[in-house]
């Protein structure tokens, strides 16, 4: 069964929160959309990052996100406990562009994410 078109706002409004974290630098809302096992992979400027989500915490606390930093949430599926969305960002840190893919689990009432994986772009690895 599809789910609602309110629930696909559940899991936008879940995402912003990552936005949000990213955008201003702070993971602080990230950090209430996360559940604290939860994984994180992807190559950052060619090595790869995997493990605990604290890793992005730290990356998102040290790295301001620019003044041309800008986002797109696209939810790709929602189905009854489980959704997958795609955040594009451009120019984080003033040169990154990363797709990331956000694999969430809804908690009682609450929309939560336990993986991150994604790409960085190739044309913005440093190495």
């Amino acid at each position: 069964m599809r789910a609602s078109i309110e629930e696909y706002k559940a899991v936008e409004e879940a995402a912003l929160k990552f936005v949000k974290s990213v955008a201003e630098g702070n993971s602080k809302y990230a950090r209430e959309l996360f559940i604290d096992e939860a994984v994180l992979f992807g190559y950052l400027d060619g090595k790869l990052e995997h493990g605990s989500i604290e890793q992005f915490y730290r990356n998102v606390d040290t790295v301001g996100a620019g003044d041309n930093f800008k986002a797109r949430i696209d939810v790709v599926d929602v189905e009854e406990t489980l959704a997958v969305v795609r955040v594009l960002e451009e120019k984080w840190g003033g040169r990154i562009d990363f797709t990331d893919y956000l694999l969430l689990m809804k908690m009682g009432d609450e929309w939560r994410c336990v993986a991150k994986a994604y790409n960085q772009n190739s044309n913005t690895i440093q190495k």
